[in-house]
C-alpha cells in the first residue's frame, strides 16, 4: 500500500481577520493543502515561519507594521521560500504585487470578492498556485541585470517572441532590462491576470533600456519595442512581417490560456528564419507546439535552463517535443538572444 502524499502546508498572512478566515476556508477545501498558521502582520509570520517551516506562504501586500514588500525581500533575502502575493485590485495594489514578483514572489492572486460564484473560481484558482508554489524552485533575490550591447547594425532584422509563466515576470526583468536600445522588435506574453499587465508593462518600463508597452490592435512593430499581451479575453499574434502589425483576436483559451504562447509562436513561425522564439519558466506546456513549428520553420529557438527555472514545465515540454535549439540560464539568456539575432 503506497502511503499518503504529503500535504501542502501554507502560513495565512493577512492582517484582515475575515480574509484569513475565507482564505483557510478557500484552501482547506482540497485535502491536499493542510493551512499551518495564519498570522495577522509580519512579525508573528517571521515566528510562525521559523516553528512551522510551512511549504507556501501567502502574503498580503499592505499590512501594520511592516509592509509585505519588505517582508518579502527579508524573506527572499534570509531564508528564500515559495511566497505567493494575494492582491487587492487597485492601481497600488497591482503595482506593489508587480514588484513583489520582481523581488522573487512565485505568483499572485487577486484577492476573492464576495460574489459566491467568483469566491467559488477564486478558489480554485489559488488551490492550484499555491500547490504549483510548493513544487516551485526559488533563489534569493537576483542580482540587476547587466545590460549587453550589440555593434550598430550587427542585429539581423527579425522578430523576438518570448513566452513565460510562473516565475516570468522576475525573468523577464532580467532580460528586457538587459537588452539594448535597437533590439529588434520583441512580442511578450506572460500569463498574468488582466487586471496587473498595464502595471507590469509600465513597470519593465522603467527598468529596461527599450520601450516596454501593453500592446494593442494595430500597433505597428518597432525596433527598440517591446509588446506585452494584455492579460485576459484576446490572443496575441503577428500580422504581415518583421515590421507587421500586433494584433489582437478574441477566442477560447488554447494549450490552456488566454493569451497563449502557442497561438503568438504559430503566428511567428511564418517568418522563418526571421524570428528568434524564447521560452522561459513557467507551468504546464503552453508554448511547445508553437516553438515546434518555429524550429521547423527556421526560427532560432531558446529555452531557460531547469536549474533557473521557478518552474521548469513550459521549457521542459519544449524541449521534450524537440522545439528547443539550445537551453541557456537566465543571466545567459540575453546574450544569446542577442546572438540569434547577428547578421
Amino acid at each position: 500500500m503506497n502511503p499518503a502524499p504529503e500535504k501542502t502546508r501554507v502560513l495565512i498572512v493577512d492582517d484582515s481577520a475575515a480574509m484569513r478566515a475565507l482564505l483557510n476556508k478557500l484552501l482547506s477545501h482540497d485535502p491536499a493543502i493542510e493551512v499551518v498558521g495564519m498570522a495577522p502582520e509580519p512579525h508573528a509570520a517571521r515566528e510562525m515561519i521559523k516553528s512551522l517551516n510551512p511549504d507556501v506562504v501567502t502574503l498580503d501586500i499592505e499590512m501594520p507594521g511592516m509592509d509585505g514588500l519588505s517582508f518579502l525581500e527579508r524573506i527572499m533575502r534570509l531564508r528564500p521560500m515559495p511566497v505567493v502575493m494575494c492582491s487587492t485590485l487597485t492601481a497600488r495594489g497591482t503595482e506593489a504585487t508587480i514588484e513583489a514578483m520582481r523581488l522573487g514572489a512565485v505568483d499572485c492572486i487577486a484577492k476573492p470578492s464576495g460574489n459566491p460564484l467568483e469566491i467559488a473560481q477564486d478558489g480554485a484558482l489559488l488551490r492550484k498556485i499555491v500547490k504549483a508554489a510548493a513544487r516551485s524552485s526559488v533563489r534569493r533575490t537576483a542580482s540587476p541585470p547587466t545590460p549587453v550591447n550589440a555593434a550598430q547594425g550587427s542585429l539581423r532584422d527579425v522578430v523576438i517572441a518570448v513566452g513565460a509563466s510562473t516565475g516570468g515576470v522576475e525573468a523577464l526583468f532580467s532580460i528586457i532590462g538587459a537588452l539594448p536600445p535597437d533590439c529588434p522588435p520583441v512580442m511578450v506574453v506572460q500569463h498574468m491576470p488582466a487586471a496587473f499587465t498595464g502595471s507590469f508593462a509600465t513597470r519593465l518600463d522603467k527598468a529596461a533600456r527599450v520601450q516596454v508597452v501593453e500592446a494593442q490592435n494595430g500597433m505597428n512593430l518597432r525596433r527598440g519595442t517591446v509588446y506585452l499581451a494584455p492579460g485576459g479575453g484576446q490572443h496575441m499574434e503577428l500580422l504581415g512581417g518583421t515590421s507587421g502589425q500586433v494584433k489582437l483576436v478574441a477566442g477560447d483559451t488554447v494549450s490552456g490560456h488566454r493569451p497563449s504562447v502557442d497561438v503568438l509562436f504559430r503566428s511567428v513561425s511564418r517568418l522563418g528564419s526571421r524570428a528568434v522564439g524564447v521560452i522561459l519558466t513557467g507551468m504546464g506546456s503552453d508554448g511547445a507546439i508553437g516553438l515546434k513549428a518555429m524550429r521547423d520553420a527556421g526560427a532560432r529557438t531558446l529555452g531557460q535552463s531547469r536549474e533557473t527555472c521557478v518552474v521548469y514545465g513550459m521549457p521542459r515540454a519544449a524541449f521534450e517535443a524537440g522545439a528547443v535549439e539550445k537551453e541557456f540560464s537566465l543571466s545567459a539568456m540575453p546574450e544569446a538572444i542577442l546572438g540569434a539575432c547577428r547578421r
